[in-house]
C-alpha cells in the first residue's frame, strides 16, 4: 500500500478515539516507561494526523464558502 492510499484511508473518528485509549492508558497508576514512550510517539503521530485532517477540512470549508458567497453576489446584483 503507498502512502496516498494510506493517506486516503485515514479515519479521523478511529484515530481521535486510538488517542483517548492512549490518554486513558496513561492515566492509570502504573505505567510501563518503555511501552508509554512507543504509546506516546503513537499520540503524537496521532494527534498531527488529526490535525492535518481538520486543517484540510477548514480549508474545504472556506472554499465552499467563498463558492456559495460569490453566488449570492452574483445574484443581490
Amino acid at each position: 500500500m503507498t502512502a496516498s492510499k494510506a493517506e486516503k484511508k485515514f479515519n479521523f473518528g478511529e484515530a481521535y478515539q486510538e488517542l483517548e485509549q492512549i490518554i486513558g492508558w496513561f492515566e492509570r497508576e502504573e505505567v510501563d516507561l518503555d511501552e508509554g514512550l512507543k504509546k506516546f510517539e503513537r499520540g503524537l503521530a496521532l494527534a498531527q494526523k488529526c490535525k492535518e485532517r481538520l486543517k484540510e477540512v477548514e480549508n474545504k470549508v472556506v472554499e465552499i464558502k467563498a463558492k456559495f458567497g460569490e453566488i449570492d453576489g452574483a445574484a443581490n446584483e
